[in-house]
């Protein structure tokens, strides 16, 4: 793929861009004891159905120049707030903003999706200006987010889970934020309908997932067996399939805690089994499964077979936007249990993600001098096997 691109709305009408496409030493991390499905918070009720048209996010306009391009990329990276860490984060958005050309129209990026962890610490709602909007003053894309265990914590100054999160990614008023604007930024919110969602876009449905407050595993039920989120995935899903083959999009989960993980924080088998009933009561799969958490870059290949069909499903960790690193064991291709663990990194960057009607391409490209990408993996839609360098 490279860097260089190829050869009912809120009243407020989304624009595009942020703004006009124009020629031109970290600390120790403390972890947190793993809590209890008890001791989880609530997860927010949806606001309708919680489907996000592309062009609520790129404005009619870029939604059309998308669909004309035959492709539509995007950004995906997490962990990335903190206080006194915003240099490695900086060094991701600038390395992010060279693959805007204002000659590359619709295979611009359409947006970055945000893995969750914006914001650590408490003060959540005051910590929004210098955790998120000063990170991304240049940033010309707008951004969609599915929050972490960090952003929906409790503390003495946060005492009601996601507020700040609600506030700033799933306000019904796309206006710019008086935060964002307060650093210079144009850019217009997002109305996200909820902390969980369905992004439909003319060659990917992405699907949003909240994993809730766990330091360690991932969890999609809430406090006393709240099965909304899961209800509403299954029903989600179900209509995905009713929709096959005309048109055969790709499939692509995303979740702040990953479902298979090597890297200080460990693996999410649970969530892992309670995805895999939903996708078989509903007769799908995901091409494509993205997380962070780990604040480190992973690549998974999942062997799965389903529905008569010998798949390969990429699971990848890009926990590596910005804040302070963590460990992750080297990948050489080994087998674990119905999986291969192939790529690692120890190194900050981000995923530059491509979707055509006939394939997903998903490169993981590091925030150094002179970058090539780290690792490469492309999904075919219809054979469901990977390639990758």
């Amino acid at each position: 793929m490279g860097k260089k691109p190829l050869a009912a709305h809120p009243p407020l009408k989304p624009s595009r861009f942020a703004r006009p496409l124009a020629v031109p030493a970290p600390a120790a991390i403390a972890m947190a004891p793993a809590r209890t499905p008890a001791q989880l918070q609530p997860i927010p009720k949806l606001n309708g159905d919680g489907v996000i048209p592309l062009a609520a996010v790129v404005g009619d306009a870029g939604a059309a120049d998308i669909t004309a391009a035959g492709a539509m990329r995007f950004h995906a990276m997490g962990d990335t707030g903190g206080r006194g860490s915003r240099g490695a984060q900086e060094n991701v958005a600038q390395h992010m903003s060279g693959d805007f050309s204002p000659t590359g129209g619709g295979l611009n990026p359409a947006f970055c999706l945000h893995l969750g962890d914006v914001i650590y610490g408490p003060g959540k709602a005051e910590e929004f200006l210098d955790q998120f909007y000063r990170g991304y003053v240049d940033y010309l894309g707008k951004f969609v987010s599915i929050p972490g265990n960090h952003d929906g914590e409790l503390t003495a100054q946060d005492p009601n889970s996601l507020a700040a999160f609600i506030d700033h990614f799933c306000n019904p008023n796309i206006a710019t934020h008086a935060d964002a604007a307060a650093v210079g930024i144009e850019r217009e919110s997002v109305a996200q309908p909820g902390v969980y969602w369905r992004l439909d876009t003319p060659f990917a449905d992405i699907i949003g997932l909240y994993s809730n407050v766990d330091e360690s595993h991932g969890f999609l039920k809430g406090p006393n067996n709240d099965t909304s989120q899961l209800d509403w995935l299954a029903d989600t899903l179900a209509g995905i399939a009713q929709q096959r083959p005309n048109p055969r999009k790709a499939l692509i989960f995303a979740m702040h805690h990953p479902p298979y993980s090597n890297g200080t924080h460990p693996s999410s088998p649970e969530m892992l089994a309670e995805l895999d009933q939903k996708c078989t009561d509903a007769g799908v799969m995901p091409d494509l499964v993205l997380s962070g958490h780990a604040h480190n870059y992973q690549r998974h290949t999942r062997y799965k077979n389903f529905d008569n069909k010998a798949m390969q499903i990429p699971y990848i960790v890009a926990g590596c936007g910005g804040y302070p690193l963590q460990h992750v064991d080297t990948a050489d291709g080994q087998t674990i249990g119905d999986r291969t663990f192939d790529k690692s990194l120890k190194g900050y960057g981000y995923l530059l993600i491509e979707v055509t009607p006939s394939a997903v391409t998903v490169e993981m490209w590091q925030a150094i001098e002179d970058p090539e990408p780290f690792d490469t993996v492309v999904v075919d839609l219809a054979t469901s096997q990977t390639t990758s360098h």
